[in-house]
């Protein structure tokens, strides 16, 4: 469940008509809090962001899940479940299963190292996407 500090960022983003991504952003942002401060861990940098925006997405934030080819089958069928069940109660049997496995993990995932090396990354993706659709047009 995201904290009360983390839903009125995300909805003072919203009143200021700021994008459904930079909502999102502060359930990510907590999410690198939480593995920072030893509440649970992550396996990875994008298990870590994936986890915040299932949770905003859970919260309300309008975040659509990703489109084909964008991400694996099962991470887009967990954010359009995330999408559906958006303000009901989690389960408390799932909840503690997750919260478990996550404890099971490291926590370098949120290292400012790991985020770096993610952004860096997801910005050259990005980059070669662009310039392969400006080929195309």
């Amino acid at each position: 469940m995201p904290g009360k500090r983390t839903i009125e960022a995300a909805r003072r983003d919203k009143r200021q008509g700021k994008a459904p991504s930079t909502q999102a952003g502060e359930f990510v942002r907590e999410e690198m809090d939480h593995i920072r401060h030893g509440k649970h861990g992550a396996r990875s940098t994008k298990q870590a962001i994936a986890i915040g925006l299932s949770k905003a997405r859970r919260a309300g934030v309008k975040l659509s899940a990703p489109a084909k080819g964008e991400a694996t089958e099962s991470t887009r069928r967990s954010a359009k479940s995330a999408l559906k069940h958006a303000g009901q109660k989690p389960s408390r049997k799932r909840s503690q299963a997750t919260e478990k496995a996550l404890k099971h993990e490291g926590h370098s995932a949120a290292s400012h190292a790991a985020l770096s090396r993610q952004a860096k990354t997801a910005a050259k993706k990005a980059a070669r996407t662009r310039a392969r659709n400006r080929k195309a047009a």
